[in-house]
């Protein structure tokens, strides 16, 4: 059987770990956003909401960006205890935490019961939601790639990444089933609860998955060196700053490009358009199945001809396609809305699958898993943490949808510089030879 075709049991094992983990983790932050666009702003801003829809919605969007501010700290911790006790640990740390916080959200009382305790606690979980998230990707991108055969980095690296739009899938897809079988009067006192509390069903399902996956075998090399003992963070901050500045600004342009479907086009579609709420959710979805089909073929793809022309590829046609997407969008057409949001996803996958392989290409072994982690928080944070609060600002400030594209093109701009700036990085050696030698180097260099 060709290699292409055949993979270790081992793969296999790793290749279902990263992709239910990061599944699980992004269904929860999504049904969280999904909501936020459409009910949680009368259950816990009930005031606000009555007096001021629009900030009110401003602000619920503020509660989404809320939590990636804690993502960094989140990238920090688990990025030190991954580089010096392993992966694994943290990764099935960080998807019991994720867990916990998002079933604690399905029972939280809302604001006509505990007043304003209730967005209080919900901001906290949200915080606790976003450190979880923060450690969540960056280990479940190295497992996939420090396990993967040298030509398959991109494609192996891409199964972390297709958690997003499986996420996506499961969350709308749950809520427009609930959207459908339920009155709306029952949904609003109850029923929203559901989706957050199915979390500790797939919590579960995902531990079990996940313990069953091998250590890292670049960190089992570290490990046998005792490469592990000094201090990542340290090193990382004084010596590869530079990779971090570059890895957050790669991903900018898709976070927030993301998170326009992810929140703001749920709200605005049926807000400003006055389009229902399930055809919306169930376009969502099938913009969704676009999103994990093209970044899988985006990692497989930066296998065949590179990292930097995959990127530059997708971004480019998130760039083309802003205008054209918001003016079908604006025709409150339900086709040519799930049109226009299934054409971008093609951009979004093809600028998300290369990720993994390439921001683990850009660090050494040593501290790699603070690096990538930390340049992916802050990434969201400049890219989707605030996009669909900015998104509504634009809305209400200039009340033409095309500042919004605008606002999308910028970012996709500096995005595809910060990629010519890294240069290709397919074929890097990931092992721990490269870095000792790369070290040696750098000692003669000085």
């Amino acid at each position: 059987m060709s290699s292409t075709v055949s993979r270790t049991q081992e793969e296999r094992r790793v290749l279902a770990g990263t992709l239910v983990g990061t599944t699980i983790e992004w269904y929860d932050f999504f049904i969280f956003a999904q909501l936020t666009a459409t009910l949680l702003t009368p259950l816990f801003l009930e005031p606000l909401g009555e007096s001021n829809p629009g900030i009110a919605q401003i602000l619920s969007f503020a509660m989404i960006g809320i939590s990636f501010f804690f993502r960094p700290l989140g990238a920090v911790v688990a990025g030190h205890l991954g580089d010096r006790y392993g992966r694994k640990r943290i990764l099935v740390l960080t998807l019991i935490l994720m867990g916990i916080a998002t079933a604690a959200i399905g029972l939280l009382p809302t604001y006509a019961s505990i007043g304003v305790a209730a967005p209080i606690l919900l901001v906290l979980l949200r915080v606790i939601q976003g450190f979880s998230a923060g450690g969540e990707w960056g280990g479940a991108a190295l497992m996939a790639v420090e396990h993967a055969p040298n030509h398959r980095r991109g494609y192996f690296g891409a199964y972390p990444q297709i958690g997003v739009p499986i996420g996506m899938i499961l969350a709308t897809g749950l809520l427009y089933i609930l959207r459908v079988a339920m009155s709306p009067e029952d949904f609003i006192a109850w029923g929203w609860r559901i989706p957050f509390l199915l979390s500790i069903a797939l919590i579960f399902v995902g531990y079990m998955i996940r313990r069953a996956v091998e250590e890292s075998p670049v960190f089992k090399q570290l490990s046998q060196r005792k490469a592990a003992e000094h201090t990542p963070l340290r090193e990382l901050m004084t010596g590869h700053t530079k990779q971090v500045l570059q890895a957050a600004l790669i991903f900018i342009s898709n976070n927030a490009a993301g998170y326009l479907v992810i929140a703001f086009f749920i709200s605005y579609t049926t807000k400003v358009l006055e389009m229902p709420v399930a055809p919306i959710l169930l376009a969502t979805t099938i913009g969704s199945v676009g999103w994990l089909i093209f970044t899988l073929v985006g990692g497989w793809l930066s296998d065949k001809i590179g990292r930097r022309a995959t990127f530059v590829i997708g971004y480019a046609l998130v760039f083309v396609w802003m205008i054209p997407m918001f003016m079908l969008v604006d025709t409150g057409n339900i086709y040519l809305y799930t049109l226009a949001i299934f054409v971008l996803t093609v951009g979004l996958g093809l600028s998300y699958g290369p990720q993994s392989a390439m921001y683990a290409e850009m660090f050494p072994a040593q501290i790699r898993y603070s690096g990538i982690s930390i340049g992916y928080a802050l990434g969201a944070i400049l890219g989707g943490a605030f996009a669909a609060t900015v998104a509504q600002i634009l809305l209400e400030t200039t009340g033409a949808s095309v500042s919004i594209a605008v606002y999308i093109m910028v970012l996709t701009v500096i995005s595809v510089a910060a990629v010519l700036w890294v240069g290709e990085t397919r074929g890097r050696n990931l092992h721990l030879e490269e870095v000792e030698g790369e070290q040696a180097d750098s000692t003669v260099a000085h």
